[in-house]
């Protein structure tokens, strides 16, 4: 089996490639946007041509949510057009599609876990073009699975871990948000369920949420990764309004992962067990 990873140098991208190497049955082909543009079809087809992949799972995204307030068109050309010319090809190539999306397409108004079923509502222009880009998947192709995630941290790329950490070193006290809630996420976690949804071979498409289990605050998620990393630092807790963003965050993202458990037979680990001594 061929498996084709674009976004291979974000943290999903990376995770999966230190997890390659336990699955001898499949070949893995990372590529990077250097090497395969996903708003450029040709550059996809060449790569498709090449890989001829059975599945792709799509981890390229425009992630930088503030950024994206104001590079819009740039934001959109990879996260909608990118997303429809991901399907376009995978529909060509009778290649099953695994699209990563976010809890930000939802709004935040709820106080219980979101299903798959609720509605969205992006309050950012990060959280609609991912939204936009969900909805070319599915009106392009049918054999999809997109995984909505929240809050993704591991040793790769840019993330709140690594941020917490190195502002540990560089100050004597930190300010953390305490008002907004949802659920940190292992990306090496998130690679194993993408992975086991290949294995599996089950062709129930659709849209899944994955996050770890439980909830959080940024405030709780610092003070565990700091626990966890024996770092003493004092850490306040603060709210959203005392530390404003050009993009809106969702005040309540924590998903419900219900489907992807019952359908996948995947066991998702508390957040906090997730979190370990980082090993950058």
């Amino acid at each position: 089996m061929t498996v084709l990873v674009t976004g291979a140098f974000g943290q999903l991208g990376q995770a999966l490639q230190a997890l390659a190497p336990k699955y001898s049955n499949i070949r893995f082909y990372f590529t990077s946007s250097s090497e395969t543009d996903i708003t450029n079809l040709e550059s996809l087809e060449k790569t498709f041509n090449k890989v001829k992949p059975d599945y792709c799972i799509n981890a390229a995204a425009y992630t930088a949510v503030d950024k994206a307030e104001t590079e819009d068109e740039k934001a959109k050309a990879i996260n909608v057009e990118g997303a429809k010319n991901v399907a376009v090809t995978c529909k060509k190539y009778n290649t099953r599609l695994i699209h990563i999306s976010t809890d930000f397409v939802f709004d935040g108004e709820k106080t219980t876990p979101y299903t798959e079923q609720d509605a969205t509502n992006p309050t950012g222009i990060y959280g609609l073009t991912k939204r936009d880009g969900e909805l070319e998947v599915q009106k392009n192709m049918e054999e999809y699975f997109i995984i909505r995630t929240s809050w993704v941290y591991s040793q790769y790329a840019n993330n709140f871990m690594k941020t917490m950490i190195r502002l540990s070193s560089e100050r004597p006290a930190l300010n953390v948000v305490a008002d907004q809630t949802g659920t940190p996420t292992n990306a090496n976690d998130l690679a194993d369920a993408v992975v086991r949804i290949i294995t599996s071979g089950k062709t129930a498409y659709g849209i899944y949420n994955y996050s770890n289990e439980g909830a959080a605050t940024w405030y709780d998620f610092a003070k565990e990764i700091f626990r966890v990393n024996n770092i003493t630092i004092d850490v306040s807790p603060i709210s959203t309004s005392a530390y404003p963003t050009p993009a809106k965050r969702p005040a309540y993202s924590v998903l419900d992962k219900s489907a992807i458990k019952d359908t996948f037979g995947i066991y998702i680990r508390p957040w906090k067990e997730a979190i370990e001594p980082y090993r950058g």
